[in-house]
């Protein structure tokens, strides 16, 4: 059972830390078209994440033209070049599947603000030190 482990840890990448479903991402996917290989970007909102370890996916939901297209990415997977936050969404939910029956501005995820750190201003520091 270790050695099974052993392996699917040898095969697993770094989880990017900032990706939750309800985030809008940009999947940069490794296509490749007989000796050519390429980038291709898909951009779309996470509506869930299943599994864990090696076997770990997340579903990417997108109009396109119209039409709602829904992908599976396998997290771990060496085509799966990088996941880019586009913005990040404030639900409450862990999987989005109500989302397939919205149209339009309804099937929108609100935007999760965060707050940045307050750094002192430099005229605020040096009245403090004296």
């Amino acid at each position: 059972m270790n050695e099974i482990r052993a392996i699917e840890a040898s095969q697993m990448k770094q989880e990017p830390d900032n990706v939750n479903v309800g985030d809008t991402v940009k999947v940069h996917f490794r296509i490749i078209e007989g000796k050519n290989e390429r980038i291709q970007i898909y951009e779309g909102l996470i509506i869930a994440i299943k599994n864990s370890g090696v076997g770990k996916t997340f579903t990417v939901r997108k109009n396109s033209y119209g039409v709602g297209v829904e992908r599976v990415f396998p997290l771990h997977s060496p085509r799966v070049a990088r996941v880019e936050l586009v913005r990040p969404g404030r639900v409450r939910r862990a999987k989005l599947y109500y989302i397939r029956e919205k149209i339009g501005k309804k099937a929108k995820i609100r935007e999760l603000i965060v707050k940045k750190d307050v750094q002192p201003k430099a005229s605020e520091t040096t009245a403090a030190q004296s």
